[in-house]
């Protein structure tokens, strides 16, 4: 009886960790062919992708007001998202030069994404962010240097578009991240990434931090709450 329970104990265990690990993937469907960047989620490129929600602070507290929908597909050559950002209040950079990449965008509003394919060196990974303006920076992370900060001299090649719809009060960004800055190996469907989902949102004194897995801490840089991404064939899923 005790060794039947030990088992069925294992079991359960076993289907726990599984659902788990279901519910904490964010898939990406695949389209055959690589587009021009838009931010218009009914698009034929957009339509149906499969999302996820952003839609928590830091620890967890549903930020209802600012339930952000993403989207995700993928390509041979390229990864995309589309952030769908409701906002109250805009903070944005003064000075915007979207040409070039804006090192410490973060002090304004930004999406982000976070994602690494080293699940053994989980503390090495890459940061992306854009901004309502079209504003981007990107960022080769190693949290065991004394400043993480320091890898936005890094190049993926992303690029990114966004616009604002003022009478709506939503924001829009998309990004296309080339496959060769996450990883070293071709993208195939099944392949897996750490990853999570981030927004700053707000002036000073109003501002809101939105995520997807929180991360249970003041900083989004705490990679063993991540997430996984998922690449699938099926753009429907």
């Amino acid at each position: 009886m005790k060794i039947l329970f030990a088992s069925c104990l294992l079991l359960l265990c076993g289907a726990i960790q599984a659902s788990t690990d279901v519910d904490s993937a964010f898939r990406s469907g695949f389209a055959n062919e690589d587009v021009v960047l838009d931010t218009n989620p009914r698009s034929a490129f957009w339509q149906g992708a499969p999302s996820v929600y952003a839609e928590v602070d830091n620890w967890g507290k549903m930020e209802s007001a600012y339930r952000t929908n993403v989207r995700s597909r993928w390509t041979k050559n390229n990864l995309y998202l589309l952030f769908e950002c409701p906002y109250e209040e805009l903070y944005l950079n003064p000075s915007p030069h979207p040409a070039q990449e804006t090192n410490e965008l973060w002090n304004w509003d930004v999406a982000e994404l976070f994602i690494g394919s080293d699940f053994d060196h989980i503390r090495r990974y890459k940061e992306f962010e854009l901004s309502p303006q079209g504003e981007w920076v990107d960022l080769d992370i190693n949290l065991d240097l004394p400043d993480h900060t320091l890898g936005w001299t890094w190049n993926s090649g992303i690029q990114v578009a966004a616009r604002i719809d003022a009478k709506a009060k939503i924001w829009y960004g998309a990004m296309r991240i080339p496959f060769t800055a996450l990883d070293t190996r071709p993208p195939v469907a099944g392949r897996t990434f750490r990853a999570n989902l981030f927004r700053s949102q707000g002036p000073p004194g109003r501002h809101k931090s939105v995520t997807w897995k929180a991360p249970m801490s003041e900083t989004f840089h705490t990679p063993e709450k991540f997430g996984l991404l998922e690449l699938v064939t099926d753009k429907s899923k």
